[in-house]
């Protein structure tokens, strides 16, 4: 994905003053300009990407109200400002503030912006993806974090830095905290003091028509992209096993391999994702499954749409290791606040406390990491820590294969780490010691296959 990002923005730097780019790590952004359009960054404040998109996709992304006198909406490429910025607003709100446009014709905008002629007339709102800050504006955030000292919460370079600029911004969504995991009390004191700071500094859009944005930063956007005939796997003709070891005896149709080893024997179902993995001869994948840094060694049966990732992690001292299980349509953002109501976290379709039952786990505040404000899958301790990495995968799908039969599988004796815990102890090193031990494999079996041996 870094490589991927630096192909992407590898234009960027020569038509760019000192500052700062800001990106995430789950999307991609493609476009198409014209031989004498350049996307320059080289105006004071900020300047943002923006990108055409269906009006439901804005809901769970930011969105724009440019500033109408200075927007036309045509063309590939189009420097305008920024009235207001908008932060996973409802639709009701995109129309009230203006942000919603109307395509009166889409013959300017070509094949890799996705529409056609029969979204002539079509609603769509402008959705951010990275965002550029001058030198100057960089420096100001920087002096305002060392008068802070101490960041009690957490800020949104998002939403807690765009949300505050545009002439036509409010003090509103400073005490907004809905879309929050974790409600945290001096959030809305750092949020006012930062729209003092950043007010008046201008929001600078560069319109891309001819461009599309990509999302991969949840489990069905990964499957999708990755797996089925998506448009993004066409535009950057993703192989189905790039680098990756797999014998004509292992059935992996319709599924994507990554930088892994797939034994003779060994079945993969449509829709699946392995990566960074090392699956042995008597395992059956089900469908549309992500199974990421794994060693599966025994025979084994995994149920379809599973969520299967393993983390090395350093406690005391010491390299463990851990797996968490989850179905890809599981929640891990819900959160309540009694301990009463945590049957209604669901985990594979099952209420966390008849799960606690069967693996013999007592439901208290101690069985959460965090400050026990509130209550999720994300903070549940549940995955036990081994001393191998198969083991902990064996662990956690006995975990699992328990809840689906409804049958007791005990976790007595074992430490517990939440997926919180598990984030904030990983060992990378470790991890990325395992990716290349499979990376050394495939090219010496890449060497072997050339010889002819």
């Amino acid at each position: 994905m870094l490589e991927l990002k630096l192909a992407m923005y590898i234009d960027f730097p020569s038509h760019m003053r000192p500052g700062i780019l800001v990106t995430c790590s789950d999307d991609i952004e493609l476009y198409s300009t014209g031989l004498t359009e350049t996307i320059t960054f080289d105006k004071p404040g900020f300047t943002a990407l923006a990108h055409p998109s269906d009006v439901t996709v804005g809901t769970t992304h930011g969105v724009f109200v440019l500033d109408p006198s200075g927007f036309s909406g045509e063309g590939g490429l189009e420097y305008t400002s920024c009235h207001r910025f908008l932060h996973k607003p409802d639709v009701e709100t995109m129309r009230r503030c203006g942000a919603v446009c109307v395509r009166r014709n889409s013959s300017h905008l070509n094949s890799l912006a996705d529409h056609s002629d029969s979204e002539v007339d079509s609603e769509y709102v402008y959705t951010d993806s990275i965002f550029y800050i001058d030198h100057s504006t960089a420096k100001q955030l920087l002096a305002f974090y060392k008068q802070i000292d101490t960041l009690c919460c957490e800020v949104d370079a998002y939403g807690d830095f765009l949300q505050a600029l545009g002439h036509g911004t409010t003090q509103d969504y400073t005490k907004n905290t809905s879309q929050m995991t974790k409600e945290e009390s001096q959030l809305a004191e750092v949020r006012q003091k930062l729209c003092s700071l950043l007010k008046g500094i201008s929001l600078n859009v560069i319109v891309l028509n001819n461009s599309k944005f990509y999302h991969i930063g949840t489990t069905q956007e990964y499957l999708f992209h990755f797996t089925s005939d998506s448009k993004l796997k066409f535009e950057l003709n993703l192989l189905p096993e790039p680098f990756s070891i797999s014998s004509d005896k292992a059935d992996t149709r319709s599924a994507s391999i990554i930088q892994s080893i797939v034994e003779p024997g060994c079945f993969v179902g449509p829709g699946s994702i392995i990566e960074y993995s090392r699956i042995g001869p008597r395992v059956l994948v089900g469908k549309n499954c992500i199974i990421s840094g794994s060693c599966i060694n025994l025979e084994v049966d995994i149920p379809s749409n599973c969520f299967l990732s393993s983390l090395s992690v350093k406690l005391d001292d010491q390299v463990k290791y851990v797996s968490m299980v989850f179905s890809v349509e599981d929640d891990l953002k819900k959160n309540v606040e009694l301990l009463s109501d945590t049957n209604s976290l669901r985990f594979f379709g099952v209420g966390l406390r008849e799960c606690l039952d069967l693996w013999g786990v007592q439901l208290s505040n101690q069985l959460f990491s965090g400050d026990n404000s509130r209550f999720g899958l994300w903070t549940a301790r549940i995955f036990p820590v081994c001393c191998s990495l198969s083991e902990s995968v064996r662990m956690s799908l006995s975990m699992l294969n328990s809840v689906q039969r409804m049958s007791a599988f005990t976790l007595t004796g074992f430490k517990l780490l939440s997926v919180e815990e598990m984030l904030a102890y990983k060992d990378v090193e470790d991890m990325l010691k395992f990716r290349n031990q499979i990376h050394d494999e495939i090219c010496l079996q890449r060497q072997k296959d050339k010889s002819g041996l």
